[in-house]
């Protein structure tokens, strides 16, 4: 648990508990607390709960995590649940936290489950420049939330970046292999496009205002936000639909290629009936057979076979049965 409290944007006294850090906070006309937990037990948030009245249903949703993204409102303080996602290249997997921000006046408290999301990076950064913090929580929030959405457009982009590679290898061949690692991809990427698109809403609603914590300063910084979530949905959309036309492609091979060995082995099949078929004749042992008296009977029944089967096939090879 990091707990620290600022005036004017400059970090005063260090760490602090967190009733010392509520009671510095409401003291001051110009001043916050923000602390910030990784993980917490249900000790922890409940000690948080109390000093900061925060509402159960906030609280137990911090504590379970596993949430949509969203935006809540209680009284004056607002709930938001952010997904961070970071794309893991070699496995082709995406790696999934969430970071749930209680937002008030006095206070904001950063609740993180997983290592999408580098927190006291940020604080650091916000610390270095106290024009920013002077803000208040707000600003924390919308620090906090932009770097979650630049993290979403670098996870497109490598994504991307291996869709590109599927495409190349899907019309090179067909192959089962491309079909599974497809089917896998998409699923990913179904719960990565789960993790941004809900997120419209709630950016929407702060840069749209009429939340008590967000002044009207900060609204065009959280509209851009909203732009940007807007922007990586977009592009989640199409790396969904590309994977769906990569699936199909590759099933639409699989299906010529299929195609193509049956006209080829029936074409043989054809090929070979013909000498099949005539020594099966001049195999049945009968006692009058003309032919067999012939001295020239053995020499054109073989150019009959050879004839037949090169005319047919040249007529399949012309066909591309061959």
């Amino acid at each position: 648990m990091d707990v620290g409290v600022y005036e004017r944007g400059e970090r005063v006294g260090g760490e602090c508990s967190v009733a010392a850090a509520a009671a510095r906070a409401g003291a001051t006309a110009d001043g916050f607390a923000w602390i910030g937990l990784v993980e917490p037990s249900d000790d922890e948030l409940a000690e948080l709960a109390d000093v900061w009245n925060q509402h159960p249903l906030a609280v137990e949703d911090a504590i379970h995590a596993h949430q949509r993204p969203k935006l809540d409102r209680y009284g004056d303080t607002i709930f938001v649940v952010l997904k961070t996602a970071r794309y893991i290249d070699h496995n082709e997997v995406f790696e999934f936290g969430e970071v749930m921000l209680f937002v008030s006046r006095e206070a904001v408290i950063t609740v993180r489950h997983g290592q999408g999301c580098d927190l006291p990076a940020i604080r650091r950064q916000l610390e270095a420049d106290p024009q920013r913090l002077a803000i208040g929580p707000s600003e924390v929030l919308l620090a906090i939330a932009d770097h979650v959405v630049d993290g979403y457009e670098d996870t497109v982009a490598a994504v991307e970046s291996d869709i590109d590679e599927i495409q190349s290898d899907v019309f090179a061949g067909p192959s089962a292999r491309h079909a599974e690692r497809i089917f896998k991809l998409k699923r990913e990427v179904l719960e990565f496009r789960q993790a941004v698109l809900p997120l419209a809403a709630p950016t929407r609603l702060l840069a749209e205002g009429h939340l008590a914590p967000i002044p009207a300063d900060c609204r065009p910084y959280f509209a851009n936000v909203h732009d940007h979530v807007a922007r990586a949905g977009g592009r989640v959309e199409a790396i969904d639909a590309l994977l769906d036309g990569a699936l199909h492609a590759n099933v639409a091979q699989v299906g010529m290629r299929q195609n193509e060995d049956m006209r080829k082995i029936s074409a043989w099949v054809a090929i070979v009936s013909i000498p099949t078929m005539i020594a099966g004749i001049y195999g049945m042992n009968f006692e009058h057979m003309p032919e067999l008296e012939s001295r020239f009977g053995y020499p054109a029944v073989l150019a009959v076979i050879v004839l037949a089967c090169y005319g047919l096939y040249r007529n399949f090879k012309r066909r591309d049965w061959l």
